[in-house]
């Protein structure tokens, strides 16, 4: 079954079109992980976040992604980090038009 994992982290630097062409490596990094489907990436300038969605195959590979990736976001000197992983109901995704 299909997992949604959510996260998010306090973000001050750069955004949009900047941001997207200095992480090219790190999404092509992302996209080759076991088990990755795929991932929206979140902004808000305002409140000064940042993170992604992200939808994965199985709990345990979205698990393994998700200690992988809080580990190097701290080495990149980020803290309070949230995350969240969650199960898919894809019946009900379906009909709410989710991108299969």
């Amino acid at each position: 079954m299909a997992v949604i994992m959510y996260v998010d982290f306090p973000h001050k630097g750069i955004w949009g079109d900047q941001l997207a062409s200095e992480m090219s490596e790190l999404i092509e990094s992302i996209t080759k992980e076991p088990g990755f489907i795929w991932k929206f990436w979140t902004e808000n300038k305002e409140t000064e976040e940042a993170g992604g969605v992200y939808m994965f195959e199985t709990r345990e590979s979205a698990e393994n992604y998700l200690d992988m990736h809080t580990k190097r976001l701290e080495r990149f000197g980020y803290s309070g980090i949230r995350s969240r992983v969650f199960e898919l109901n894809e019946k009900l995704s379906k009909m709410g038009k989710a991108p299969f």
